[in-house]
């Protein structure tokens, strides 16, 4: 698919998941493309994943669990992408399936949803909330320490869920796409530096951050554009950036982290517990530790208005090859 199917392509179906997102009747019906990537990962998984193995051995399965996913991912998604390309419904059908693979409505649901927690019934409805969409041990965190996660998480999944599926659907179409959410899930699945995980899931954790790290670079972009027109310092996400983005422990978390930390005036990361282990992280920013529900809102400001630029980009990109 050229560009000039891809990236139109692109628009359609980040408009039609803004507006729609993945109705809840059809992931009851059919579940998603996600929790299909997970089932067919799962059983490899459990088949391949074998603790009496060695290290090296087990690594080398973790590399074959990936290269069997993506492969399963490529085949039914290119000849799908090629069929439908052909005709004008054709395409809008395609559209509608592209717009299953980003997740700018349930992002904001889910981080929208601890706001209102917090607001409405208090801290321990936040730390329920929350524990939604982080993983960290929610029952330590204060009502600052709520609001923050709910950001960080905000910040990280626009580059994850948003920006770089995008991305991948802009240069390859439903195809593109689908492989970066078979390997964004594999990378959820097993690339943990747990016992059981730390060497099958080597290779997922080292292509995610791959081919994550073009759209964190943009989502950081498009924060900071976002920024002057929600209030917000496209000069302090600028600073933030260029100081902590590299000091994050994931190569690609720290840029959104930090842009949209700077452009808020929060201190977003640090030294997190997760079940009872403290992780130690450079923090992002140098605002104030103390958020709330209302930060949480404006970070969601932020948040709507970077997908709009976001959009935009695409469609004058488009716009321009077409000329």
């Amino acid at each position: 698919m050229s560009l000039s199917t891809t990236l139109p392509l692109t628009c359609l179906a980040l408009a039609i998941e803004a507006a729609a997102g993945y109705p809840a009747w059809l992931y009851r019906a059919v579940g998603h493309p996600v929790t299909w990537m997970g089932a067919w990962l799962g059983a490899l998984e459990r088949r391949l994943n074998r603790p009496a193995w060695s290290p090296g051995r087990r690594r080398a399965a973790g590399v074959l669990a990936l290269a069997l996913l993506l492969g399963a991912t490529a085949l039914v998604a290119s000849p799908l992408a090629m069929l439908l390309s052909r005709s004008v419904v054709g395409f809008a059908v395609l559209a509608l399936l592209a717009a299953s693979l980003p997740a700018q409505r349930s992002l904001h649901d889910h981080v929208g949803a601890v706001a209102a927690a917090l607001e409405r019934d208090g801290i321990e409805a936040g730390r329920r909330a929350v524990g939604m969409i982080v993983g960290r041990n929610t029952a330590v965190l204060d009502e600052a320490g709520v609001a923050r996660a709910a950001i960080e998480s905000l910040a990280e999944n626009f580059s994850d869920g948003i920006v770089a599926p995008a991305f991948w659907m802009a240069l390859g179409g439903l195809p593109g796409a689908a492989l970066y959410k078979a390997a964004n899930t594999a990378d959820s699945m097993v690339g943990h530096r747990t016992p059981r995980h730390a060497a099958f899931g080597w290779a997922a954790a080292r292509f995610d951050d791959a081919v994550n790290l073009p759209a964190s670079r943009l989502s950081a972009l498009w924060l900071l554009l976002a920024a002057p027109l929600v209030g917000g310092s496209a000069a302090g996400g600028l600073r933030a950036l260029r100081r902590d983005a590299r000091r994050h422990r994931s190569p690609n978390a720290g840029w959104p982290e930090a842009a949209m930390a700077g452009a808020l005036g929060l201190k977003l990361a640090g030294p997190r517990v997760y079940g009872t282990e403290r992780v130690e992280d450079a923090f992002m920013g140098d605002g104030r530790r103390d958020a709330g529900a209302a930060d949480i809102r404006r970070a969601l400001a932020l948040y709507r208005v970077a997908c709009a630029v976001q959009w935009l980009a695409v469609a004058a990109i488009a716009l321009l090859i077409r000329l």
